[in-house]
């Protein structure tokens, strides 16, 4: 496999289309397991699984549209698409949890023995491993890429392999003890922790779409930047040390893509070019430390302030 055929499947795109033919085959290798066994812990993995294969399909959906071209309708872009992807497979992930307590209580009051367990947990965990496998992959795309369609389909798969580890130990103890309604306990017990992973999703989702600040360690490195500057530090503006100063630096986050803007102050006498020249100077730099970031630099003369956060301008 060459480097560029490598690139292609490692690419968000790539590995979502790799997580729903995962999917399909977790979902025949768990449904089998339950129709084997007739556990309604191993039916709950098989529900958590076919909500994978909708949330990657739609992930999928997603990070196409993420990666459109700005256009005249959305001249920043489709980057905040795969907030939807995130949402999406977070209620899926709460529905998924509320069908499988609804199923299990049942079964508490009338607990059904388990048939052909060691084949049916032999399936269980051969599907946790090539969940598990995926997710390591997609965490660290996600990383590379930015992209919160992968970190969420990633996440989801690691709650997968945990619902199948407490499903396989709870089937392990009822075979053990003879205590049949433990099945049901340990499916009810899945579906509350699915329940605060959906959870984690939608509110990640949401902030995403209400433009959350860039991370803490971004911002540092963009701040770094900023002190660089003002300081005189870039060699070429050595002789401008305390001259230039930035404030109302402002970021937000849009999927792959963060964004910064801020005003920067200088002497008014200076020439429009030189100032010109040192706000593409800054930028580049910015561009440079924090990889994707897009930087919006207004330019200020030193005696200058501006002021767009007053309460009446949201009257």
């Amino acid at each position: 496999m060459n480097t560029h055929t490598l690139e292609k499947w490692l690419s968000p795109k790539g590995l979502l289309w790799a997580s729903v033919v995962v999917a399909c085959i977790t979902i025949a290798l768990k449904t089998l397991a339950w129709h084997l066994t007739d556990s309604v812990g191993l039916l709950s993995d098989a529900m958590e699984s076919l909500v994978n294969l909708a949330s990657a399909i739609f992930g999928l959906m997603m990070v196409t549209v993420a990666a459109m071209p700005a256009d005249e309708d959305h001249p920043y872009g489709h980057h905040k698409a795969e907030y939807f992807s995130s949402g999406f497979e977070g209620i899926l992930i709460v529905v998924a949890a509320l069908g499988i307590i609804w199923a299990a209580s049942h079964r508490i009051f009338d607990p059904q023995p388990l048939e052909q367990v060691g084949l049916g947990l032999a399936l269980s965990v051969a599907s946790s491993v090539l969940n598990g496998l995926l997710a390591w992959v997609m965490f660290r795309a996600a990383k590379t890429h930015r992209s919160i369609a992968l970190e969420a389909d990633a996440r989801h798969l690691v709650t997968d392999v945990w619902t199948s580890v407490g499903v396989v130990s709870g089937i392990a103890l009822v075979s053990y003890s003879g205590w049949l309604w433990l099945d049901a306990v340990v499916a009810i017990g899945v579906a509350i922790n699915i329940l605060k992973e959906g959870w984690h999703l939608i509110w990640g989702a949401s902030q995403g779409l209400m433009d959350e600040a860039v991370e803490p360690e971004v911002q540092a490195q963009i701040q770094k930047v900023l002190e660089d500057f003002s300081l005189g530090h870039e060699e070429s503006w050595a002789q401008h040390v305390h001259v230039v100063r930035f404030d109302h630096v402002i970021t937000r986050k849009a999927g792959q893509r963060r964004f910064v803007d801020m005003h920067m102050h200088m002497p008014a006498d200076w020439s429009l070019g030189l100032a010109a020249n040192l706000r593409g100077n800054v930028e580049q730099a910015l561009m440079k430390a924090v990889p994707g970031l897009r930087a919006t630099i207004q330019l200020l003369p030193s005696d200058v302030e501006a002021h767009f956060d007053d309460p009446k301008d949201g009257a």
